[in-house]
């Protein structure tokens, strides 16, 4: 519990708000840069390889740092960013840059990178055909359903033969901007979590790299294709709200992030499967 002392100095820091509040008008908008550092770091990660890298964070690199490291799971790629942006949570580890800048634009937040720390490849899977030029005419393809993912499964299947895109095809293309398909690809757009568990009833499935490795698919080896790691945008990295990137908590944990025992632990626990990007 806190003393006396430390509830009488929040009840002052409120009064104080209140004053500047009633000073300054509510035109500009409060953000995290004036909060209270103090107590654990809470960060959303997807369970798989996120959660599982901030662990091993959590346990073998932040006390010695002084970081008080609270890991919170989340399954989808929405609620990490908007936990975020109201504070429930302090930053996020799960996503890259064209899949944040896609979710700013279109949610009207307010996150930004910190630290860049990984790359998952994605892949294209099938418990159907073991080769991608196995895939018969008319074949169903599984595709997440979001902007930036399903671009990016569409531009894998394009460089490896499958498709062709259009001319300007960016991160937001779509099935609509294929421009030859000789194979008659359909595609089955399914939110990206589901990708994994759809392979039974599709012929093949894109899927993100953390979702094949929660699902026991081992990307390295099982991937039909995979995409390249040279000069990919998509690097995961932690996040936060704008505003945050000078909390001494945050910069903490992007210097453990990035430490020597981290490229180790993700070297030798995913085997090429996750690739660290520092």
């Amino acid at each position: 519990m806190r003393n006396s002392a430390k509830l009488t100095t929040a009840v002052l820091a409120a009064g104080a708000l209140t004053l500047g509040l009633t000073a300054c008008g509510s035109g500009s908008e409060s953000t995290a840069s004036s909060s209270d550092y103090s107590g654990p770091l809470v960060v959303a990660a997807s369970p798989t390889p996120h959660a599982e890298i901030l662990d091993f964070v959590r346990k073998n690199l932040a006390k010695k740092a002084g970081l008080d490291l609270e890991v919170k799971e989340f399954q989808d790629y929405v609620v990490p960013n908007t936990a975020t942006e109201d504070g429930s949570v302090d930053a996020n580890y799960f996503q890259n840059k064209p899949y944040l800048d896609d979710f700013n634009k279109k949610r009207g937040t307010h996150i930004v990178p910190v630290v860049t720390v990984h790359l998952e490849p994605l892949g294209l899977y099938s418990h159907k055909v073991e080769k991608a030029d196995e895939l018969k005419s008319g074949a169903t393809v599984a595709v997440p359903n979001d902007a930036v993912n399903e671009a990016r499964a569409l531009k894998l299947l394009a460089a490896n033969g499958l498709v062709t895109l259009k001319a300007g095809a960016g991160t937001e293309a779509t099935p609509q901007d294929i421009a030859e398909n000789p194979r008659h690809l359909k595609f089955k757009e399914v939110e990206a979590a589901q990708t994994a568990r759809s392979l039974d009833d599709v012929d093949a499935a894109v899927v993100n790299g953390n979702y094949a490795i929660s699902a026991g698919i081992r990307p390295a080896e099982d991937a039909l294709v995979l995409e390249s790691a040279k000069n990919s945008p998509y690097g995961n990295f932690l996040a936060v709200k704008q505003g945050n990137e000078k909390d001494p908590r945050v910069k903490k944990l992007a210097t453990l992030l990035t430490s020597p025992e981290v490229r180790k632990f993700i070297e030798d626990k995913y085997q090429g499967s996750v690739i660290p990007s520092f």
